[in-house]
């Protein structure tokens, strides 16, 4: 009876031990995935449209000194080809590039 018993505890934290060498791996892809969906580059941001821009594309071309900012998502930046930025990537950021003629020449997403 004693055997048995032990028998049945060795088997159940046998069981018990394998469930737990699992989660790692599960967890370890599920990141995985998630940096893989998950834009790295301005280019990678921009080619999946991550803030839109596919949206205001009419507006290339445009004075930059007549788009109603109001009509852009939140956070959106206009800027001059000698404009000072910060370096911080943000996916989900519309950039509104202009030329040296003041009009709009690309948009991404950085």
């Amino acid at each position: 009876m004693i055997r048995a018993s032990v028998f049945a505890l060795a088997l159940l934290a046998a069981a018990c031990g394998q469930a737990t060498e699992e989660q790692p791996n599960t967890a370890a892809s599920e990141s995985e995935q998630m940096q893989a969906a998950t834009p790295q580059t301005a280019e990678e941001a921009t080619a999946q449209d991550a803030c839109g821009a596919s949206r205001f594309q009419h507006l290339i071309g445009t004075l930059a000194s007549e788009i109603d900012q109001a009509t852009l998502p939140a956070g959106t930046r206009v800027l001059t080809p000698d404009a000072i930025v910060t370096q911080d990537f943000r996916p989900d950021r519309l950039n509104v590039m202009t030329g040296t003629d003041g009009r709009v020449s690309s948009l991404s997403c950085y």
